[in-house]
């Protein structure tokens, strides 16, 4: 799209703690006579999610096959297409509308809040932490919620090239437009330059909560955007231009 991008991977992604309590929450899954409802908060919890069942069952990843009488939610259309591409049938997944104005917890509600949720089973596939407010919902609303941890997240390790990357930008902040995703790689580009002056830097949100981060970190101009390559290259280009 014309974009001179650079990646800077701000968190590192591990592979789930404990495959087998994943595997087991499947099995549950699998064997429940109701409607069991697992909701997945971004891509990386869908991959890991099944590669924990994979690894735990020795098995290939796309092998794993999803119980038709299961519901995957997602919060996004990002995670939906991970849990396509991980099998899981299209029927079978309800995320927001691909219009949505955000892609996050409070637009997932308001597109399942009225399905019948009384001792409806209800697993939140997540990293380590994370926000409960959806988790909150589905419990007020009579849900046997549990949560199951399907990949972990930490502090980056740079290698030689993006370091260099980093010094770059560093160097010459108005020359760069830093995208955001997550208020926790934030919170990590912080702690890699912990002396850096932000003032004059720009950066893309895709996310209120984000833009408020990047804004309490010192960036001179943050812009909400939609998490999509060609809202994020339109987006660049308006900046560039201005």
């Amino acid at each position: 799209m014309g974009v001179a991008a650079r990646a800077l991977p701000l968190i590192e992604i591990l592979a789930a703690p404990e495959p087998a309590r994943v595997d087991a929450v499947f099995a549950a899954v699998e064997a429940s006579a109701a409607q069991p409802v697992l909701v997945f908060v971004s891509p990386n919890a869908v991959l890991g999610f099944f590669a924990a069942i994979a690894s735990a069952r020795g098995v290939a990843a796309h092998a794993v096959a999803w119980p038709a009488h299961a519901r995957a939610a997602a919060t996004g259309p990002g995670t939906a297409a991970a849990l396509r591409e991980c099998g899981v049938p299209a029927q079978c997944i309800v995320a927001p509308a691909a219009d949505a104005g955000q892609f996050d917890s409070e637009a997932l509600w308001a597109a399942i809040s009225g399905w019948p949720w009384t001792a409806r089973p209800a697993w939140i596939v997540r990293g380590n932490g994370g926000r409960d407010w959806l988790g909150r919902q589905l419990r007020a609303a009579g849900a046997d919620v549990q949560v199951v941890q399907s990949y972990g997240r930490a502090a980056p390790e740079l290698d030689d090239g993006e370091r260099a990357v980093l010094a770059r930008a560093l160097a010459e902040p108005v020359r760069w437009i830093w995208m955001f995703s997550s208020s926790e790689a934030i919170d990590h580009l912080e702690a890699l330059a912990p002396a850096a002056r932000w003032d004059a830097g720009r950066a893309l949100a895709t996310h209120p909560r984000i833009a408020e981060r990047a804004t309490a970190l010192g960036f001179g101009a943050v812009t909400i955007v939609s998490p999509s390559p060609a809202a994020v290259a339109a987006a660049v280009a308006g900046i560039d231009a201005g």
